[in-house]
Order: C-alpha cells, then structure tokens, then sequence
C-alpha cells in the first residue's frame, strides 16, 4: 500500500488538505480529480420508560461510518460522487434475520453533467429530492439525528434520473428539480416489483443564496451576515409501491399507489436558524394490505402526515442551544400510533460539523402508553 500510495502521488499534486476537506488529488493532465474522505459517529443512546418498573434501556453503537469519493473526470463539466456505508445502521441489517434484496452499503453512485448553464442532468444513485431534512447530510445535521416526520415519510435514496436546472428572477434564486427513479430505494438487486417514481420540487431564495451552501445545512454555522430563507414545495408520485414507506420499509405482499407532499422553510441570520416541515402521504386505494381474521392489521402501507418546526441559536463560542416539536399522525386505519416528541439539544462545534459533540433529550408521548424519555449523545468525526 505504501509504495502504491508512493507511485500515486509521483502523478498527482496534493492541495487544499486540512482537517474537514479530505484528501483531494488532480491528475497531473487535468483529466480528472479526486477527494477522498471519511467520517463515523460514536453515539450514547438510553431510553426511560415512565412505567413501573422505569428501567433505563441504553446502548453504545456506531450509528454512522462512511467512505466518500468525489471530483470531476474528464472534464470539470462532469462531476461524481460515490458513498459507501459501512456501519449495520448505515446498511440497515441491524436484524440479520431480516433481509430486503437491496444492496445497501451503496449509498450514493452518481455522475452529474453541467450541460448547459444553469442545468444539470444526475443520473444514478442518490437522494431524491424529498423533504429538506433528508437532503441535509447526515453529518451536518442540528440534532445529534433526524425528526420522526423523516423516519416516517422520507423518499430516500433511488437509482434513475434527475435534472436540476437552477435561474434568478431578479434578487431572486430559483431551483427546479424532476426525477424518474425505480421508486424501491437503494440498489434493489430484484427485479422492479411495481411501478416507478415520479418526483418534481421547486424551491425559492427570495434574499439569494445562502452561504456556503447553508439551505441544506444544520445551525447558522456561517453566520449569516443577511437574512437568508428558503421555501420549498415537492411532490412524489410512486407508482405500485412495493415497500411500507416506498422506497424503504418491509416488501408487502400488496402493491398500492402512494402520494406525497413535502412543503418545508429554512431561515437563518447571524447565528439565528430555523426550519419548518411538513409531509403528508395517502394511498387512494386504502394503505392496509394484510389484516387477520381478528380485523387486526399485520401489513400497511405507512399513510398521514407530519409536521416538524425547529430552531436554534449558535453563540460565537461555538455552543449551540437548539429546541424541536413533532408531531406524527399516521392514517387510523393503519394502526399505527400517532406520536408527539419534544426534543432540546445542546451541541459544541469545535471543527463545524467536521469534529462536534452534540447532545439532546425528548420526551416522546404516544396516546395510551406511558410518556418515554431519550438521552442520545454523540460524537462526529470527519476527516
């Protein structure tokens, strides 16, 4: 390894390397460029119910572990990026009795051409364009993880197409994305089952572009020196879904059509951050798939909404206070519980996102059980 890595770096020319930025290569005929990086999260995670017996149920665990691969080949018109996963949360086999037919260690394999100004073309694996929350890398989140409105009805990662195409009008910045995907998530190694998927999101900039890319980045960790928001509408329309929550969850025996709306808003200003959600997903033919003989549900399709609102203030030393409500409310006929969390957190940028500890506590209230507190936290290295 160490004469390969020797050999490389005759050919190469090393720049911009310090902590956070990863390792970044350009061949010495321009004909491409990489950057290399890599990050994981040590969390702490206990849970108290408010029962009889109160017994805290805790764990240690690697919620995240990365490799990530980037740059331009050919020319700098066509960009890449690829993602690998390699913790069981990342790959989603936290059960081993539990199998799905997708390969997940991939999480992103994606080529993306600048064709002509103010458009782009995507084509492969990676975030759809959903709800904002998702999009916000998991590394540069404001909570040490994402609220229960994404772990409910986020539309994830697919394999397709997207097309990005981005104008002003006037002081104005305005960004529109449409995608076709297989509309099962990531890497499913059968054949399509249903149909595929349809997404399309507008998103406005009435005071222009946030710094440094901030739209889709936890806290006002720039500072913005003007007020800066965000407002953005998406639609996903999966055709014959196949899984409880399209592109993730349990393969059904019962296919259905599923509809979703996201509707989200971010501001910032001078350390002052905030964002708001809201999804809601039908399925017009009714989500329940499987009930037994009793009347009771054992397969569904995950149907309702939820909203998500929250804020935070990141002092100039560099410590955060942050607070978030949300509210989950399936569809009745599922059987699902609806749920309520209220969560606050405290975080300590040291590097900005690329070296943090962040801590929060919620208390979760579920109608007919007994309130639930979480303590999580949680360290973030990347290099």
């Amino acid at each position: 390894m160490v004469c390969l890595a020797c050999g490389t770096a005759q050919g190469q020319s090393i720049n911009k390397s310090k902590f956070g930025k990863g390792l970044q290569f350009v061949a010495a005929d321009s004909s491409f460029s990489l950057k290399f990086s890599t990050r994981f999260q040590m969390l702490y995670q206990g849970v108290i119910n408010n029962g009889t017996n109160e017994e805290l149920e805790d764990r240690f665990l690697i919620r995240r572990a990365r490799l990530k691969f980037e740059g331009f080949a050919y020319t700098p018109k066509l960009e890449y990026k690829i993602e690998l996963g390699l913790s069981n949360s990342d790959i989603g086999n936290d059960d081993p009795s539990r199998f799905n037919n997708a390969d997940n260690i991939i999480l992103d394999a994606v080529a993306m051409w600048n064709f002509a100004p103010g458009w782009e073309l995507w084509v492969g694996q990676t975030k759809l364009p959903g709800n904002r929350e998702r999009i916000i890398s998991s590394q540069k989140m404001q909570f040490v993880d994402r609220s229960l409105l994404n772990s409910r009805y986020n539309i994830d990662r697919d394999a397709g197409l997207q097309l990005h195409h981005s104008h002003n009008i006037g002081n104005m910045l305005v960004r529109e994305v449409a995608s076709i995907s297989m509309g099962e998530g990531r890497d499913i190694t059968v054949n399509n089952a249903g149909g595929y998927d349809y997404t399309g999101k507008i998103e406005l900039f009435p005071f222009g572009e946030f710094e440094g890319g901030g739209a889709y980045v936890g806290s006002d960790i720039y500072r913005e020196e003007t007020p800066k928001l965000a407002i953005a509408a998406a639609y996903n329309f999966n055709d014959n879904a196949t899984r409880s929550q399209g592109q993730l969850g349990d393969f059904l025996s019962g296919e259905r059509d599923l509809h979703t709306v996201f509707a989200d808003a971010m501001f910032k200003y001078r350390g002052f951050s905030s964002m708001a959600e809201y999804a809601r997903r039908k399925a017009p033919d009714g989500p329940v798939v499987l009930q037994s003989d009793e009347g009771a549900v054992e397969e569904t399709f995950v149907t309702g909404n939820a909203f998500n609102i929250q804020a935070g203030y990141l002092f100039k030393t560099n410590w955060e206070v942050a607070g978030r409500y949300t509210t989950y409310n399936p569809e009745r006929t599922t059987g699902l519980r609806p749920q309520e969390q209220y969560t606050l957190g405290l975080s300590k940028y040291i590097v900005g996102h690329s070296l943090k500890v962040q801590s929060d506590v919620t208390l979760q209230d579920q109608p007919g059980r007994e309130n639930s507190y979480m303590f999580r936290l949680q360290m973030e290295v990347a290099l």
